[in-house]
């Protein structure tokens, strides 16, 4: 049982970038989908699909690398807000990755979108992880 479903998606990701995996295969939840779709939004997977066979089902991700020089798209996932210390940010305060190159997914009342969308829709929330 694990206490933060969030960090652990995460690092499931991160772990078969470093290993070079092409697929991923995670426990599904209706955060974990909508942070998926956000990735694949963004193009930082290359594909996902939602496996509802089971109890809680499975999130099968394919991960994106570089043609020439095989490496992987995602350089960094970090999680922002922790079950210890949660990040809130307004929708003046939304965090900006990289200047802008990176996504900041915040879980706000309208729903899990990208910081930019969050800016546009002057919505603010907690601010679930940092991708560039």
């Amino acid at each position: 049982m694990y206490t933060d479903t969030i960090a652990d998606f995460l690092t499931r990701i991160r772990n078969a970038n470093s290993a070079g995996h092409r697929v991923v295969e995670i426990p599904a939840s209706k955060l974990k989908k909508a942070i998926t779709e956000i990735l694949f939004d963004q193009g930082f997977i290359l594909s996902y699909k939602f496996d509802d066979s089971g109890a809680q089902g499975s999130i099968k991700i394919a991960l994106k690398y570089d043609k020439i020089t095989k490496a992987p798209v995602i350089k960094s996932l970090i999680r922002a807000s922790k079950p210890g210390l949660r990040q809130y940010a307004s929708s003046a305060d939304m965090p900006k990755v990289l200047n802008g190159l990176g996504v900041a997914i915040v879980s706000t009342s309208k729903g899990v979108m990208t910081d930019k969308k969050a800016r546009r829709e002057n919505v603010g929330g907690e601010v679930l992880c940092y991708v560039y």
